[in-house]
């Protein structure tokens, strides 16, 4: 049990202040459970809890209630009401049996007035009132926030799984037909094992976003018109599952580069199956690569529908999306960390008649 003289809240007033405060109190009580005031009530006055628990609280959505503070004795609450004339915006309600000192409205304003000390207190409360709100209300966000990004990412391994199980699945079931020639066998095994890796690769690769550059990242010189060539030949059987086409326009030149292979083909991976997501009704795939004395630069383009004006300016961040009904767009954001570690760049632009182009570039050794 509290009282006025002991509170904390009150030790910077006078006696004559106290003694006015007490001469205004009318003591009430209330039964667990029990209705103090609730929103919309008229603003009436301030409260001080003498004895007991009150629970503050407020709608934060439709039927939804938040506990804002618990509050017990020596506190105050109610104390907006005292310094605007406005309904209550939140609800008070009686945990335990409870006893409090009310205080009107008109007759606390009038103390308010001719006493600055009482003033101050109030100002106090209220500032130290708003700011638990604020810290709470941010940790509720941060929350809200990384349970969304959880549920984001979680979406986007699901989706970029999908493609190497539909391929391992539809493989299977040529293994198993009884028709299938022992070669056609050894080539869908090799399939899957083909895939199995790229889902360890994948894996992997996320492993890297989260984690940031890999220790065992190494740059290699590499015949970057062998690898190009070879990998667009490996892509080739996926895009034409989707009706689509990938060719490449002209040759790569034959220049060596520092590369590391492995997380390379993940951006060619990542850009050319967003480019096939991009055109569900298929179409077309062009790879373009040329040097410009510093860098090579590879192109991806598509005949898809093109960049969203709204989402142009965001592709590279993490779970912006381009084009799919489902994904997060993490793969663009692995593209640019990858890309990003081989001290080249990525970017994107709209072609000039239809769809989009990714285009990335490569440092070029000096003297190539």
């Amino acid at each position: 049990m509290d009282t006025l003289e002991a509170s904390p809240i009150f030790a910077p007033l006078g006696q004559e202040e106290i003694r006015a405060l007490r001469s205004i109190a009318q003591e009430r009580s209330f039964s667990p459970a029990q209705e103090i005031f609730k929103e919309g009530d008229a603003g009436d006055g301030l409260y001080f809890v003498k004895a007991g628990l009150v629970e503050i609280s407020g709608l934060v959505g439709q039927n939804v209630r938040h506990v804002f503070s618990e509050l017990g004795p020596g506190d105050i609450f109610g104390e907006m009401s005292v310094l605007e004339d406005k309904p209550r915006s939140a609800y008070a309600l009686a945990r335990q049996p409870t006893t409090v000192y009310f205080m009107p409205r008109a007759q606390t304003l009038e103390l308010v007035q001719r006493s600055p000390a009482l003033a101050l207190v109030l100002l106090r409360e209220i500032s130290q009132r708003l700011r638990e709100f604020n810290r709470q209300h941010l940790r509720e966000v941060l929350d809200a926030e990384r349970l969304a990004v959880v549920g984001r990412f979680a979406r986007s391994i699901v989706h970029d799984l999908k493609n190497p199980l539909n391929i391992i699945g539809l493989t299977a079931e040529l293994v198993g037909a009884a028709e299938t020639t022992p070669q056609a066998r050894q080539e869908a095994k090799a399939r899957i094992f083909k895939q199995v890796e790229r889902i360890n690769d994948l894996i992997g690769e996320i492993l890297d976003f989260t984690q940031g550059t890999p220790s065992d990242f190494v740059l290699a010189p590499t015949d970057y018109d062998t690898f190009v060539e070879q990998l667009l030949a490996e892509l080739r059987p996926e895009v034409a599952l989707k009706s689509a086409r990938l060719e490449l326009d002209g040759p790569v030149p034959p220049v060596r580069l520092l590369l590391d292979p492995k997380r390379l083909r993940r951006v060619f991976h990542n850009l050319i199956h967003n480019a096939t997501d991009a055109m569900p009704q298929g179409g077309r795939i062009t790879v373009r690569v040329h040097a410009n004395g510093t860098e090579m630069i590879t192109e991806i383009q598509d005949t898809g529908r093109g960049l969203a004006p709204d989402i142009a300016g965001r592709l590279f961040e993490p779970f912006a999306t381009h084009g799919k009904a489902h994904g997060t767009g993490l793969g663009l954001s692995i593209c640019k960390r990858i890309v990003d570690d081989h001290r080249g760049w990525i970017s994107a632009r709209n072609g000039t008649d239809r769809g989009a182009v990714f285009s990335f570039g490569l440092p070029m050794p000096k003297g190539a």
